[in-house]
């Protein structure tokens, strides 16, 4: 089972699509896949709904309905990311591998659709592609025990892209890394929303990326050095993690960063996938210079 929004921004409807690829209209249950639902067992209402056969199918956006394909969850209160979580891209980067997760934030509105344009930054000469595993959290997360609490809270996975622009993460800083990271549009997620329990290994994942359809990532879950319910344990000891709060784990190799690829610039197009999640891709766009 897949949950996904699809319409224009401001509004996108939801829809979960079935493991034999129908797409059924999720309205009757909720107006949003948002924080609420997950909360209030939206996802095991929709499994019970979809296998009760009391959802109206509708026509898929591949089969010629041109219908815009959102982020898979609305206005995530939270974008919390794990900086340098694979030990390639740790070295790549110029630093050891850490001790403990390393914590910076996105600003919610970097958070767009799976297809939607990626607006360069004015003055940017140092945007960066970063295939990530997502987790969507479903339930509050606070002060958790163990890892076993920590993963009951997870409601699942999705297909996120931290794009970042490198000059101001690291030159325009001031000891931080978030300047880099929260430009509008910096966040592609989707295309969908995969439960928790319909994936077998949070950790046993392949991701990669590609620029203009030339390889750059192609790693595996299983080489990041905190895994996802160690994070949303750790996290959990700092702050309190609420429903439909999106936490991006970490990039491996693969990155601009390293000098081995050219940085991007308008035209330039990303396409990113994870087993099992889906495949996104956008396009690199220039800033118009309107706000």
């Amino acid at each position: 089972m897949k949950l996904l929004r699809l319409g224009p921004p401001g509004s996108e409807h939801p829809y979960v699509r079935d493991d034999r690829g129908g797409l059924f209209d999720l309205s009757p249950l909720t107006i949003d896949i948002d924080g609420s639902f997950l909360a209030g067992g939206g996802i095991a209402r929709a499994r019970s709904a979809l296998d009760a056969g009391e959802l109206t199918t509708v026509p898929d956006p591949g089969d010629g309905t041109g219908m815009r394909v959102a982020a898979p969850v609305a206005r995530p209160s939270a974008v919390l990311c794990i900086g340098q979580n694979y030990a390639a891209h740790a070295a790549e980067s110029g630093s050891e591998p850490p001790d403990v997760p390393i914590l910076f934030f996105k600003h919610p509105n970097t958070v767009v659709g799976p297809y939607d344009e990626v607006v360069l930054p004015r003055g940017s000469t140092r945007t960066d592609w970063e295939v990530e595993l997502g987790v969507v959290i479903g339930s509050r997360a606070r002060y958790l025990e163990d890892r076993d609490q920590a993963a009951a809270c997870i409601a699942g996975f999705v297909v996120s892209n931290d794009v970042s622009e490198r000059a101001y993460q690291k030159e325009h800083s001031g000891g931080q890394w978030s300047k880099g990271k929260c430009c509008e549009t910096f966040n592609p997620v989707g295309p969908w929303l995969v439960p928790a329990e319909d994936v077998e290994d949070p950790g046993s994942l392949g991701l990669r990326s590609w620029v203009n359809d030339e390889p750059r990532q192609d790693s595996h879950t299983g080489d990041m050095i905190f895994d996802v319910a160690e994070i949303v344990l750790h996290l959990s000891q700092y702050m309190t993690l609420d429903p439909g709060d999106l936490v991006n784990t970490g990039t491996p190799q693969g990155v601009a960063m390293s000098g081995r690829f050219p940085y991007l610039a308008a035209g330039d197009a990303m396409t990113l996938d994870i087993d099992e999640l889906g495949r996104q891709r956008q396009v690199i766009k220039e800033e118009s210079g309107a706000r």
